[in-house]
């Protein structure tokens, strides 16, 4: 959502709205921008949706929740659980560093260090993703930290393209693999058939081969005039790939070490539901996935006693969203700090 947004904002610039030396509005331009916000509103349309569904079903979930049954089940998960599985959530937020180290590779920034991409890279997608907004929060928090290195918003809109496609090539090769080993996984969340899964698995994986085969014969390169990208080639777009799938995996992995010993829930089934739960909170732009994430995994893995799972939950929203924002929050805060008490002394001595 947050690549689509700025991309949005970036095409408005870059196509501009003078073209004629007596300065009159591009017509162009204005149903660019036009088109631009009725998908917005088809946007905001489908959030609501999206959050509407989830409100009712976790309602009709947890109206009758013994909330005595989930304290327990909290008390109940070991420490050496929550030690693994904080463990995977730092691997994953390791690896989130390499979004925008890989997208400022591509568009040609590489002045910018390795430790200024992987602090905007986990502050951003923090802040952003957790308080919801993304595209005004995490944008935000990218331009503040990247300005000192010149770059500009049109920069921060490429980035957030690339990072974009890393996440949705990783989501192909995860979700798609998973779906044809679980097909039954994502049958109890939408009700479809079996086959249905299995062929949206299949063209998941198609889409990767097909997008690698039309990046081999040349470069390619994608945008309008002066906002475009040059893509990755081939074994760049395969590191990239490997990128957004380790994220998720991690990620799905942590959630799996902190599900209940008894149902035995395989790792497939976990990964399908927990994916879609993750593309149903993003596109619900609700913040940190609330309730939505809840929602679909409550529904999706129905063998589980309800209280245990949502301990799970409530442990996974701590481990990955809570103590990351405030981690990340901290080290914002303590950077603008720095910075202002730094422009002070410069002023001082001057």
């Amino acid at each position: 959502m947050e690549t689509c947004a700025i991309e949005s904002v970036s095409k408005i610039l870059a196509h501009g709205t003078i073209l004629t030396a007596n300065q009159k509005l591009n017509v162009t331009g204005t149903s660019m921008i036009a088109g631009i916000l009725r998908r917005k509103r088809l946007s905001i349309a489908v959030s609501l949706l999206i959050c509407a569904i989830a409100c009712f079903t976790l309602y009709q979930v947890l109206h009758d929740i013994n909330t005595d049954a989930v304290v327990a089940a909290l008390r109940h998960q070991s420490g050496r659980t929550i030690l693994a599985a904080g463990g995977f959530v730092v691997a994953g937020y390791v690896t989130l560093t390499l979004y925008d180290f890989f997208a400022l590779r591509t568009i040609e920034r590489r002045e910018v260090p390795f430790q200024a991409a992987a602090f905007a890279s986990f502050t951003s997608y923090t802040i952003g993703h957790t308080l919801g907004a993304a595209t005004l929060t995490g944008g935000a928090v990218r331009l503040r930290i990247y300005s000192a290195w010149g770059l500009t918003v049109a920069d921060i809109a490429k980035i957030a393209f690339v990072t974009g496609l890393t996440f949705w090539l990783g989501t192909a090769l995860v979700l798609g693999s998973a779906l044809l080993l679980a097909p039954e996984a994502a049958s109890v969340v939408d009700h479809l058939p079996l086959w249905a899964h299995q062929i949206a698995g299949l063209s998941a994986l198609l889409c990767i081969c097909g997008y690698l085969v039309w990046l081999a014969p040349r470069p390619r390169r994608v945008g309008y005039r002066n906002w475009s990208i040059t893509l990755p080639g081939v074994p760049f777009a395969l590191l990239q790939t490997a990128i957004g799938a380790t994220d998720l995996s991690l990620v799905a992995l942590a959630m799996y070490t902190l599900l209940p010993v008894s149902p035995v829930v395989d790792f497939p089934t976990l990964a399908v539901v927990f994916l879609i739960a993750t593309l149903l909170g993003t596109i619900s732009h609700a913040p940190g996935s609330l309730g939505v994430m809840e929602a679909t995994m409550l529904i999706g893995l129905p063998q589980l006693r309800k209280e245990e799972l949502l301990a799970t939950l409530l442990t996974f929203r701590v481990l990955y969203f809570v103590l990351p924002l405030l981690l990340a929050a901290l080290a914002f805060s303590l950077r603008e700090v720095w910075l202002a008490m730094r422009l002070r002394s410069i002023s001082s001595r001057s």
